[in-house]
Parts: C-alpha cells; structure tokens; sequence
C-alpha cells in the first residue's frame, strides 16, 4: 500500500476509548499524530514505532497489538489520545499555544472518561503543555482532574536515547502502579475503578 504522507497533512485521528463509565486504567497520550498514522487512521503506526511492543513487553497487553488492531485496547481498560490533534511530519512544528490547548482539552476528557492514569509519551511536550519546566519521566505530583499524571519516554524510534528493553520498563513501572493500587483496593474493600486490569505474562 502506498500511503500519499502530504496529503494526510493536518489531518486528526479519533481517540481510542472505552464508553462513558467502562473501566479506563490507563489512557496513553501521544504528542500527536505522524503522517504515516494520519494516513493509516491507526495510532503509532509507523515502522519502528515502538509503543506496541512495549505495550506488550511491559504486561499491558497478553500478545503484541499491530497498530490496526488499536480498536482492542478498550477490552484491556486502555485508550489512546493526543495533546494536540492535527498530524505533522514532526512534533516540532507544533506551536506552544497548541501544546497548551491540547492540556486544558486533556483535562476535559480525564473528567469525561475518568482514566486513573493519564500516561503522556514525551517529556518535553509535557513541561510546554503543563507548563512544568522541571518535569522529568514517570510519576507525577499534579494530578488532571480524576487522573493521576506519568510521563513515558516517547516510543518513537527516533528516540534513539531508549532502547526497547529501557523503554518496556518504564511502561512495566506504570502497568506495576496499576496493578499495585488494585491490589491495594481489594485488601482494603475500595476499587480504584470500575475494574481491575490485567497483567499478562510476556510470552
């Protein structure tokens, strides 16, 4: 298939999302969409990408998702969004003010969908859309309404600081959070949630 990249220029992707009130453990945030997943309709959708294998690797999901497969994650309480909407060819072409809408919307949809963990992959986009200068990866003090707030190295593989292994465990300490405060919840009679997740096994 040859995919017209120009052509997808601009262009948004719907989030990825369980219904109103179905249990979201985490809801994963790109900074926004490629080209190439402009041009697919699927998220992290270009060769190299590495947010499905560590989504795998890490325990969130029990096999590896092809990006066209996006539509399961709801069934394992996880969804995909963006801080800003339209598609680029790189992120730098992003505004500031656009980083910085995309958090106010960000914090609309947390109150919609109520996810407990809001998983932003990019730290720099974070500290211009939050406007946390000093903001590092992983867990974070604020919370976004309901959500509580964790930065994840971003997939991509320009990202050539992460190896798979080193970006699968940072995703691991997140899915290990999840799966901590569930575990916690049980003992103690409170659901953090509407559900508990899933932790598969790496095969």
């Amino acid at each position: 298939m040859r995919l017209d990249l120009m052509a997808a220029r601009d262009r948004t992707l719907p989030d990825i999302l369980p219904a109103v009130g179905e249990p979201l453990h985490v809801l994963f945030c790109g900074i926004n969409p490629g080209l190439y997943s402009a041009a697919t309709g699927w998220h992290f959708a270009r060769p190299g990408n590495r947010f499905w294998s560590a989504l795998h690797v890490s325990g969130f999901t029990p096999r590896r998702l092809e990006p066209r497969e996006q539509d399961e994650l709801p069934g394992y309480g996880l969804g995909i969004t963006n801080i800003a909407p339209r598609a680029t060819a790189q992120a730098a072409e992003l505004t500031d003010a656009e980083l910085r809408a995309g958090a106010a919307s960000l914090g609309a949809l947390a109150e919609r969908h109520r996810p407990r963990f809001i998983a932003i992959a990019g730290v720099t986009a974070y500290r211009t859309a939050f406007g946390r200068p000093r903001a590092a990866i992983g867990p974070q003090d604020e919370r976004l309404g309901p959500a509580g707030l964790w930065i994840l190295p971003n997939p991509s593989g320009l990202n050539a600081h992460y190896t798979l292994p080193a970006l699968s465990a940072a995703f691991a300490e997140l899915n290990d959070r999840v799966h901590s405060r569930s575990r916690a919840g049980r003992l103690s009679g409170r659901l953090f949630g509407a559900g508990s997740p899933r932790i598969f096994p790496v095969v």
